[in-house]
């Protein structure tokens, strides 16, 4: 989809569009279907990550939690979203010993714990070890400073996933 295109979408269009962007979030694109006409896909982006950023911490916080846990239960019950499970097993996480699901479990458990929200990582930039290092490592973070890398690596999310609809 090229720009001008997008920018010719209708408000239902814009929404059916880039709804999924956000995972189980449609809110976000919604509001900024009226924001356009956008000079490119930054400043897309930069739309709509402003919304999140200005949405306050409830509504990021159920950002963050409408997000499925790596290697959790909706990736065994197949119930993931399709660019989710795409993304889960681009980092192999549908291939795993069952030693490597065991940590993830263990580790998926501590950090819903401490943070009270699944761990977020942009599966695309890493792999299976790189992602059991970030979540060992981000573990050690105050809350402040993970809920603001969780919303970080969303929007390297959808940066990707708005990358993959306007390529």
């Amino acid at each position: 989809m090229t720009m001008d295109e997008v920018n010719a979408l209708t408000e239902d269009e814009f929404i059916e569009a880039f709804g999924d962007l956000y995972e189980h979030t449609p809110w976000i694109v919604a509001e900024t279907a009226g924001l356009g006409p956008f000079s490119d896909r930054a400043h897309l982006q930069s739309a709509m990550t402003g919304i999140v950023e200005r949405a306050g911490e409830e509504k990021q916080l159920a950002l963050l939690r409408a997000h499925p846990e790596l290697a959790g239960k909706a990736a065994l019950d197949k119930t993931l979203t399709g660019a989710s499970t795409a993304e889960q097993a681009s980092a192999g996480l549908d291939r795993m010993t069952p030693a490597e699901y065991e940590e993830f479990h263990t580790l998926n458990a501590a950090y819903r714990e401490r943070f009270d929200f699944p761990f977020i990582i942009c599966v695309r930039l890493t792999d299976k070890p790189g992602i059991l290092r970030a979540m060992r490592q981000r573990l050690e973070h105050s809350r402040d400073t993970e809920f603001q890398t969780a919303l970080d690596e969303v929007s390297k999310i959808v940066g990707i996933r708005l990358g993959e609809i306007m390529s």
